[in-house]
């Protein structure tokens, strides 16, 4: 994969930077995939359920919210995740299980962590177009994530 700077350097305009302070927590810095997303707030069943799928390389953004009330992955759906072959999960929200999602290997960015579980009752949105801190994510785009951070088409 091309290095974030790299291909902003090259593509600059076409690109958006998503300017928030994301923590690496995967095994993977380096990711890139299309886009894949689920608006949620406390409450993963949605998650659980888009990672359950066949990724194909996708990259799952999930729009939390920015709350670090609870966690929306931790360790058992970043394994599924990548059993089902997606490339990354960049979490607008806390995940859980920091040690063991350092041991997998998929890509996981996230605002931060809390061992408190979310709500399981399914309500959010799949795939519609999501905007976090002014950018946006939208179903079948490209992104990219390394240490620098997140870029995507617009």
């Amino acid at each position: 994969m091309t290095a974030t700077a790299d291909l902003y350097d090259e593509r600059g305009e076409e690109l958006d930077s998503l300017a928030l302070p994301f923590h690496d927590l995967g095994g993977r810095v380096e990711f890139d995939g299309a886009v894949r997303t689920v608006r949620c707030h406390r409450d993963n069943a949605l998650v659980k359920a888009v990672l359950a799928t066949p990724g194909e390389g996708a990259v799952l953004v999930i729009d939390g919210g920015g709350s670090l009330e609870s966690a929306l992955v931790g360790d058992l759906i970043a394994a599924s995740a990548v059993e089902n072959g997606w490339a990354g999960i960049i979490v607008h929200g806390a995940i859980r299980d920091r040690v063991a999602l350092a041991d997998l290997p998929i890509g996981i960015k996230a605002l931060g962590s809390n061992p408190r579980k979310s709500a399981k009752a399914g309500i959010g949105e799949v795939d519609e177009p999501v905007t976090i801190a002014g950018v946006a994510f939208t179903p079948g785009a490209h992104v990219w994530a390394d240490a620098d951070g997140i870029l995507v088409e617009r």
